[in-house]
């Protein structure tokens, strides 16, 4: 099975294009970049699903010592949580990556989008953190977007404890998490230098992101249906479905970001991904897409699908152009 690479040199105002075979890429810098390795030439040793356990799951923490703002209980889903993992002794360089597992926004896949990807992480020497968020029906915006930023701020006022730099923290966020990871990187603030809380007192943006098959619109014809009534509820008010619709909220701010889906996804259209690729790319922000023919929805790290499980590899060296694998000197 082969996959070619097929640049999306401008997208038309119908946001259409075909995939060929495999996967269409647009690199974030110019043509002299270093290639990404092809799937078929990825020796299977070297993808994350073969390669050993090494994340040190940490005790989890909550995001509010005393109580989650607005908490409608104190059950588990009402208390927010980080779960730091942390690469082998030695391996560490630096960056700092947030996770958000995806789930509609009504459960979240915490193992394939979650401690499977932080260990995945882990062995490019990355610190990551789990975030169990508050969830839909129970919660709505701006619930959401306050614990994806909560943990943000958290993991940066937080970073010298566990190594990292604070100017290199990176978010992924899968499906609607991929939403969430969105709307955290183009809804960000720089805190509130009044603050008795020093964790509020810091930046909420992120670094860069990392989209996989993400929910980004919440317009009716592209959405996922489930997601936006989680988020927004039944009927939304038409100024919120624009605030949420991710898409319209990029600026030239926005952080460098990487995004990730399939042709054939039948649960969140490929167009999500198009439509915040293109603003990225009209608003002069570092972008690089990869659209893959065949992977439906939900594949985490495909580890049974070695041309799709190479969206890591790819990802991988996206991180490394960036510096992001870099150790800190």
């Amino acid at each position: 099975m082969t996959r070619s690479h097929l640049p999306l040199h401008s997208l038309a105002t119908t946001l259409t294009f075909v995939v060929v075979q495999g996967c269409a890429s647009a690199p974030a810098r110019p043509a002299s970049s270093p290639t990404p390795v092809a799937a078929s030439a990825a020796p299977a040793s070297t993808t994350p699903a073969a390669r050993p356990r090494v994340a040190l799951a940490q005790p989890s923490i909550p995001l509010w010592a005393n109580g989650a703002p607005g908490a409608l209980g104190a059950d588990s889903t009402d208390q927010p949580i980080l779960t730091p993992y942390l690469p082998p002794a030695g391996t560490a360089n630096g960056t700092a990556v947030v996770i958000f597992p995806g789930g509609g926004y009504q459960h979240l896949s915490m193992e394939k989008e979650g401690s499977d990807v932080a260990n995945w992480l882990a062995g490019t020497g990355v610190t990551t953190f789990v975030v169990r968020y508050r969830l839909g029906p129970s919660y709505h915006h701006p619930t959401m977007l306050g614990d994806a930023q909560r943990a943000i701020r958290t993991v940066r006022a937080r970073a010298a404890e566990w190594n990292v730099d604070p100017r290199r923290l990176g978010i992924i966020g899968f499906s609607a998490g991929g939403h969430l990871a969105s709307t955290a990187g183009t809804h960000f603030d720089a805190g509130s230098a009044s603050s008795a809380d020093p964790i509020e007192r810091v930046s909420a943006r992120p670094d860069f992101l990392l989209l996989i098959y993400p929910v980004i619109t919440m317009r009716d014809s592209v959405t996922h249906g489930g997601s936006r009534l989680n988020l927004l509820g039944r009927e939304p008010a038409p100024e919120l479905v624009r605030l949420l619709s991710n898409e319209n909220q990029v600026t030239r701010e926005t952080p460098p970001t990487f995004l990730v889906h399939s042709s054939d996804d039948r649960t969140v259209p490929v167009q999500n991904s198009i439509l915040f690729y293109d603003a990225l790319r009209r608003n002069g922000v570092q972008a690089e897409m990869h659209v893959f023919e065949h992977g439906g929805h939900g594949f985490g790290l495909a580890p049974k699908d070695p041309v799709l499980a190479a969206w890591t590899t790819i990802c991988e060296s996206w991180m490394r152009r960036h510096g992001w694998l870099t150790p800190v000197q």
